[in-house]
């Protein structure tokens, strides 16, 4: 393997006891012995299963990388091996924790990656040679005829000041070694929001919920960064005299501002409202931004003090993600979405170069896969990401990883082929340069979602503390009940593809209801609960022909082929004796209504309306109004079904809602939202507009609440994110 450390034979000097003192790996308080197969806590043997066992020697075989849930079947389950391979990886994994007193929660030794696999993150002093990779490769062969050898590649770690991170080393060619070096350590749930680093390469400025932060590189030593009260702030680029920082800030509901902060004291000073700051030119005489909201979003260039204002593109449709300058200020590039109208976000992304001195401006390339992270190197690299696995029926956001493509800086164009950088797990966003292009910094982000369940006070309201429903890994979303409302219906992708689950709120674990290859996107109750209706990604039909929606009887049975249709994204069903079911699609900007049948699949247009670029909506449990919201718009717009006869509710004090869904009497709203910067809360809006906020997390985002049939509980979900800064050399 290309850049593998290579351990010396016997006969160039390595003893045999050398060789068996590098069978034993440390990390913490714990050794493991390969040769014996043992693992001991300072010194004292710990009890521990061989599976259990075999998973640990595969995951130090590889430290600070992925090893994922494919390697760990084909190395200990081979396929003559007839076995629940999910059931024995989770158990094995189980063990594997207690033995460390670790947690899947905060993992200090084993971390779980929703759909991948494991990685081993704990500093390890030891590595193996070839005789102790021979016994590493039997341990994890034990009972398979089969013999492979295995080609050991243990990363070197480096131990950072404050204990806080690790550097691994991975060689893309023998010369070139390209590292990784955590700089921050938030928690799960603290996730930072923001960081950027400075011109000279030594300080990261970065913004958690709590606020922002002055971090020393090389010592990890951290000071807060005063602001005035009420005034919350991120950082997105540094000026040149490396003493001041331009942030996007906010207070309240009132729209984002940028502004300029000195890091040594003194007042913010702002630059212009009602903007996004996105990046200073390398001789902090221009600055780039972004203007405007969800519907239409412009790209603009101002000098650093906020004059001489002009725009360089947007039109209605168009949202901008970041911006980068390159090294002599000639040209800027940005990424550029164009949304297309529905209930996902879903669309068209490119990367764009536009020249400062002729005004024009012309696309490098575009794909769907293209993330919010954008840096121009000194050396002309443009380094941007591109998602793993662009995929709607992944529930989880798809991972990220980092390309650089070099740049003729006379044209702005691109001289050869693109590069990948970086590899592995999570989301690479924020990118941010040191002038000489030496450090590259940027966020490791990912969330996860889980359902809650809390019981209603039917006489005040109020909610009961929210219970977990489980504790497995992956991201998972409740869509409807059982009748008699003892029983959550959700997909998770626990099992690397969205399924479908039901699980009472007194079960430790879930039964499945749709398995096997097909992707589950959604999922509704019939009009008399017997039936799950759920929707089928066209990616697992084989074609894109649209979704296909089906049927499930609850008692047992196989399911059964409703409809299918492009474009189909939220559907639901009243209650009897209602019998209404509706689904709609978006279509020339517009947004398609339709009623069908739970069993046969006929269906008709009933409504059309201009819904704008996101929106949610919900039908009435009763079938008489459905509930339209359209993105960051603070107001609910509620329609008959019998007339067609409008009205608005009016959200004082709230920005819009991220979703909504009726309480089970009908007479109210269950809805999500959340002031910039902090995390969604669960509100309850009743038909005159008065609004509770019910329930709220700082540490995690509420997602949307599903009523049982009855009203005395309430299925949410709650989605928690992880978010610290790496930093990047030699690339």
């Amino acid at each position: 393997m290309q850049g593998a450390i290579k351990a010396p034979a016997d006969n160039e000097g390595t003893t045999v006891a050398g060789n068996q003192a590098k069978e034993i790996i440390g990390f913490g308080v714990f050794q493991v012995d390969l040769r014996a197969g043992e693992l001991r806590r300072n010194g004292s043997k710990v009890r521990l299963q061989d599976q259990p066992f075999q998973v640990l020697a595969l995951l130090l075989e590889k430290p600070g990388q992925v090893v994922t849930r494919e390697e760990l079947r084909a190395r200990l389950w081979p396929a003559d091996t007839f076995v629940d391979f999910d059931h024995g990886l989770n158990a094995a994994i189980k063990r594997l924790r207690d033995a460390l007193g670790d947690s899947a929660e905060n993992p200090r030794f084993v971390e779980t990656l929703a759909r991948r696999g494991y990685r081993f993150i704990a500093p390890v002093q030891g590595t193996t040679n070839g005789a102790a990779e021979a016994r590493a490769s039997d341990i994890l062969k034990q009972g398979a005829v089969r013999r492979w050898r295995i080609g050991l590649a243990v990363t070197g770690v480096l131990v950072m000041g404050t204990g806080a991170g690790w550097v691994a080393a991975r060689r893309f060619n023998p010369r070139v070694e390209i590292r990784e070096q955590r700089l921050t350590a938030n928690g799960p749930d603290d996730p930072v929001l923001n960081a950027v680093i400075s011109i000279d390469g030594k300080y990261l400025a970065f913004a958690d919920r709590t606020g922002m932060f002055l971090r020393v590189i090389g010592t990890g030593e951290t000071h807060s960064i005063v602001l005035p009260e009420g005034f919350r702030a991120k950082p997105t680029s540094w000026f040149p005299d490396g003493s001041h920082l331009l942030v996007t800030a906010w207070a309240g509901s009132e729209p984002s501002s940028v502004w300029s902060i000195s890091v040594l004291g003194g007042s913010p000073r702002k630059l212009i409202d009602n903007a996004d700051a996105r990046s200073v030119s390398p001789d902090g005489s221009e600055i780039a931004f972004v203007k405007g909201d969800m519907t239409r979003q412009e790209i603009w260039v101002m000098s650093a003090g906020g004059e001489r204002l002009r725009k360089i593109a947007g039109e209605a449709g168009e949202y901008y993600g970041p911006a980068a300058w390159s090294r002599d200020g000639s040209h800027l590039a940005f990424v550029r979405y164009v949304y297309k109208a529905g209930y996902h976000h879903s669309g068209d992304a490119s990367l764009w170069v536009y020249n400062l001195a002729s005004g024009e401006a012309h696309s490098i390339f575009s794909d769907a896969r293209l993330g919010g992270s954008l840096a121009w190197a000194a050396d002309g690299k443009l380094i941007y990401s591109l998602k793993e696995a662009p995929n709607l029926v992944k529930t989880q956001e798809a991972d990220a990883n980092l390309w650089a493509v070099s740049m003729d800086l006379r044209t702005g164009r691109p001289m050869g082929e693109a590069r990948q950088i970086t590899t592995g797990p999570d989301n690479k966003t924020d990118l941010s340069l040191s002038a000489e292009g030496r450090h590259l910094t940027f966020l490791r982000w990912r969330g996860q979602a889980h359902v809650h369940v809390a019981d209603i006070d039917i006489a005040s309201g109020r909610l009961s503390p929210t219970q977990r429903l489980n504790l497995d890994e992956g991201s998972n979303y409740p869509f409807t009940w059982t009748p008699d409302g003892e029983s959550v219906i959700f997909t998770s992708d626990r099992d690397g593809r969205s399924h479908l689950f039901k699980q009472r709120v007194d079960q430790p674990v879930p039964d499945l209801l749709v398995g096997g290859s097909d992707a589950v996107m959604g999922a509704r109750s019939n009009p008399d609960g017997s039936e799950v209706l759920y929707t089928v990604s066209p990616d697992s039909t084989g074609g894109n022909s649209g979704p296909r929606l089906m049927r499930l009887p609850l008692a047992g049975g196989a399911p059964q082929f409703v409809l299918r249709a492009d474009g189909i994204e939220n559907f639901q069903c009243a209650r009897l004796p209602s019998t209404v079911c509706i689904f709609a699609k978006s279509s020339g900007g517009a947004v398609h209504f339709y009623t069908f049948d739970a069993v046969t699949g006929k269906q008709a247009e009933f409504m059309k309306t201009d819904m704008g670029l996101k929106y949610n909506w919900s039908l009435s449990a009763d079938g008489s109004t459905l509930a339209l919201a359209r993105w960051r718009q603070p107001q609910i717009e509620l329609v008959s079904m019998r007339d067609g006869a409008r009205r608005n509710l009016t959200l004082q004090g709230w920005p819009g809602v991220a979703s909504l869904d009726w309480a089970a009497d009908g007479q109210s709203l269950w809805a999500s939202s959340a002031e910039l910067g902090e995390t969604q809360a669960l509100l309850n809006i009743d038909l005159h507009s008065r609004i509770r906020r019910v329930y709220w997390n700082r540490e995690k985002d509420v997602g949307w609440a599903i009523p049982s049939p009855d009203g005395r509980r309430l299925a949410i979900w709650e989605e928690g994110k992880s978010s610290n800064a790496w930093m990047l050399r030699g690339f």
